[in-house]
């Protein structure tokens, strides 16, 4: 079966040119949605995904459609693979149907693993500059007096969290770990 998967980012786009080329391209059932690409945790493609079958082909308009990043793009498609799905991408004349498309997939996937590695690689080389010059990388330490005051002021229940934050310094998340610490402590007790 051929299923196909359309997407736009905001209300006020229009879905019929995606909607047009998936139904030339013969899908015979097609899942809609308006949501950022950057999300995650899109319903409509997870409910596409949920329906692929062995020998199912699934098309898009667009690879950016179906991801935002390439490190998505591959998941998704390893997903499709174990599950015996091809993936067709009608602009980016991607068909991995055909041995062509299934080599200039894993191509991408190559190039993907090579930025990956060079964004580490460029990470670790700038933290070492940045020892050389004796900086230390990470957070910046929070004082602990301060961190004690604040947890204090919390459990006294006489604030909230944005006034403790601006009475004492500490940022929320940093309250909230030193909270979630002292659970973890106690319970290990």
């Amino acid at each position: 079966m051929k299923i196909g998967y359309a997407r736009v980012s905001t209300i006020d786009q229009s879905l019929d040119l995606q909607m047009d080329a998936l139904n030339n391209a013969g899908c015979e059932r097609i899942y809609t949605e308006k949501a950022s690409g950057a999300k995650d945790d899109r319903k409509e493609l997870q409910r596409a995904l949920d329906s692929l079958r062995q020998g199912d082909v699934f098309i898009v308009y667009k690879l950016d459609r179906l991801a935002r990043s390439t490190k998505k793009l591959i998941e998704v498609y390893e997903q499709m693979t174990k599950l015996g799905v091809e993936l067709v991408s009608v602009c980016d004349g991607l068909d991995t149907t055909t041995p062509t498309g299934r080599a200039m997939f894993k191509m991408i996937g190559v190039i993907a693993e090579l930025e990956r590695e060079m964004i580490v690689e460029r990470t670790k080389a700038g933290l070492a500059a940045s020892r050389a010059r004796g900086r230390l990388g990470g957070r910046p330490k929070t004082d602990a007096k301060k961190v004690d005051r604040a947890i204090k002021l919390y459990d006294a229940q006489e604030h909230s969290v944005a006034d403790i934050e601006e009475m004492t310094g500490v940022k929320k998340a940093t309250l909230y770990r030193a909270l979630k610490e002292r659970t973890l402590q106690s319970e290990k007790l």
